[in-house]
């Protein structure tokens, strides 16, 4: 979920050659190779099972860390769009019945904090756009012991849910936890403690399963082949994990549109993906005409159900690696609708939501690879799965 916090996008331009071949890391399972383990720290790298929240499609992986003395357990999305931990507490009440709740007056390491604020997010917890405040969080903060995958972090900064807008009702979790490209809160702790300061993410279609986050650390067995690695801008003042893509494709096809530079966002919160109005109708334009947005919802697009499969929808998103080589993210046909609409469920909605300002992906693209977000060195890594 991306927080709207005045994010500052870094337009960096990299030039690469025309007679360059970009490299598509395929989709394809292949034997994984023997890797070698990771040296030994002051900690060990740990890793946390899971779950996939699904409504016809992947919407949110979340796990449980646990919060306070003695511990309870309190469920979140790991989420690379925003950076505090924020959890649904008994000062919530109605408003976070849904949700398991935490409370702090039987913790006895629990400190409050005493200060109020309110959070609005940008990218929420399914495929519809953002209306307004919709998705807004009202908190108290506090400090307490926060353990993850076994690992410690003492006194650790969060915040208390108090209330939430209705469209946090769904969630089958208690909050989020931000995992963003600067070190902070727990994260930071164990970094101090000396676990490297990287983490990566198996994220997995509802039907594959087992997915997981590793805290510093990679888990070899989970994808075949080499990792390529891509540098964040420099410098990354916004602290989100955004990489330059020279250029897009369609089915192999691009246009002037498509090939303009532009800084792309990666959250693991986020279900599908944002691009400004003109790319996303480029992008719609090189599948079908009869995908065309959706009045009801702004900013969605829909085409008839029964023409989905006929439709490809091959769309590779290029980046430059740190050797130089142009390399390609694919998303396959087979993420092209996310379910129906409610007020027409003959018509189904497509992957991409117009949202002008801003591009991004979230799960649609990172669960067809192993992704790790490299936070000392500033980069980020995928492979296939």
């Amino acid at each position: 979920m991306l927080r709207l916090l005045g994010l500052c996008l870094l337009l960096v331009s990299t030039h690469v050659s025309a007679q360059a071949t970009p490299q598509t890391i395929q989709l394809q399972s292949r034997v994984a190779p023997a890797h070698a383990t990771l040296r030994r720290r002051a900690l060990n790298p740990t890793t946390v099972p899971l779950d996939d929240f699904f409504l016809g499609t992947d919407l949110q992986w979340f796990g449980n860390i646990t919060v306070g003395t003695p511990p309870q357990v309190v469920s979140v999305v790991f989420d690379t769009g925003s950076s505090t931990l924020e959890f649904a507490s008994t000062l919530c009440g109605a408003a976070c019945s849904s949700q398991v709740q935490f409370d702090s007056t039987k913790s006895s390491s629990f400190v409050d904090g005493g200060a109020t604020s309110s959070i609005t997010f940008s990218t929420g917890v399914g495929v519809d756009p953002v209306v307004g405040a919709n998705y807004r969080l009202t908190l108290r903060s506090g400090t307490d012991t926060v353990s993850v995958g076994g690992l410690t972090a003492p006194a650790t900064k969060l915040f208390l849910i108090t209330n939430q807008t209705p469209k946090f009702d769904i969630d089958p979790f208690s909050g989020i936890q931000g995992m963003s490209a600067r070190a902070q809160g727990f994260f930071a702790s164990l970094v101090n403690q000396g676990l490297p300061s990287l983490f990566s993410l198996f994220l997995t279609p509802e039907a594959v399963g087992n997915a997981e986050l590793t805290i510093g650390g990679i888990d070899s067995t989970k994808f075949t082949g080499p990792l390529t690695f891509a540098s964040l801008p420099s410098p990354n003042s916004s602290a989100t994990w955004t990489l330059n893509s020279p250029q897009l494709f369609v089915n192999g096809k691009s246009t002037s549109i498509l090939k303009a530079t532009r800084n792309i966002i990666f959250d693991s919160g986020t279900s599908n993906i944002l691009f400004p109005t003109a790319t996303a109708n480029a992008i719609y334009a090189l599948i079908s005409p009869d995908i065309v947005p959706h009045a009801s919802e702004a900013g969605t697009y829909g085409i008839a159900c029964d023409q989905i499969s006929s439709l490809p929808a091959v769309i590779d998103i290029q980046f430059t690696a740190q050797n130089g080589s142009p390399f390609n993210l694919t998303i396959p046909s087979s993420e092209l609708s996310v379910g129906p609409f409610a007020d027409n469920p003959a018509i189904c909605q497509t992957l991409i939501n117009a949202f002008d300002g801003l591009s991004l992906v979230g799960g649609s693209l990172l669960k067809h690879y192993y992704s790790v977000w490299d936070v000392g060195a500033q980069r980020m890594g995928f492979a296939a799965v």
